[in-house]
């Protein structure tokens, strides 16, 4: 319903466009930057604030890349939006002793299942964006689709595998998003690509330390 009614507000030919020097860009694609860059800081910091602001981010993306025939890409960011009302729930959820739930690893039975199930997504994705107008970045879309689901998955689980696949899908985003001259977006998946890194760093250390938010 929310995407919705930012279809309504943000047509197509009115987006409220804003430029900086040769750059251009509009109001809606500048907000879903700031709250995505702030969302994915928060989580490198392990705040459950992340989530919130990650689902206004999430939706606002969801309209940008239905409008731009990145049609996989948009749904995903409606399963994003579900996604970061179970993560800010699970987050604060209390385990035994009265704790929050702690960053853990997954084990190599478990990464290999979710291989696999990143390879049959991809592959399911593909197919099915075959067969949608406007399809000639189908391969891409799927591929990332593919990364984020599950990367968003193991991230609401507070499962450090997570980064490295926001890594991977971020680095074909940003070379997607500077085809279509989307620069800002491609500027907000650099620096995701940046903070995912330093993110990777700090929550292998707090599984080591065992520390919580």
């Amino acid at each position: 319903m929310q995407t919705v009614v930012l279809i309504y507000l943000c047509p197509v030919n009115q987006d409220f466009l804003i430029n900086f020097g040769f750059f251009q860009t509009s109001v809606v694609e500048l907000s879903a930057v700031l709250s995505g860059l702030v969302s994915v800081w928060l989580v490198k910091k392990e705040n459950v604030w992340a989530f919130p602001i990650g689902g206004v981010s999430v939706l606002l993306s969801a309209y940008i890349y239905f409008k731009g025939n990145i049609y996989a890409n948009a749904g995903i960011n409606l399963f994003y939006f579900i996604m970061n009302i179970y993560g800010w729930y699970n987050w604060l959820r209390k385990t035994d002793g009265d704790k929050h739930i702690m960053i853990t690893a997954c084990s190599r039975k478990e990464m290999q299942f979710y291989v696999v199930l990143i390879i049959v997504i991809f592959f399911s994705l593909w197919y099915l964006l075959n067969k949608m107008p406007y399809n000639q970045y189908a391969v891409y879309d799927a591929f990332t689709s593919s990364l984020y689901v599950i990367a968003m998955w193991l991230m609401a689980r507070k499962k450090i595998q997570h980064w490295p696949l926001w890594i991977i899908g971020d680095a074909v985003m940003i070379m997607l998003c500077i085809f279509l001259k989307w620069y800002f977006l491609g500027f907000q998946y650099l620096v995701y690509t940046v903070i995912a890194s330093l993110g990777w760093m700090e929550w292998k250390y707090k599984v080591k330390g065992t520390q919580t938010y």
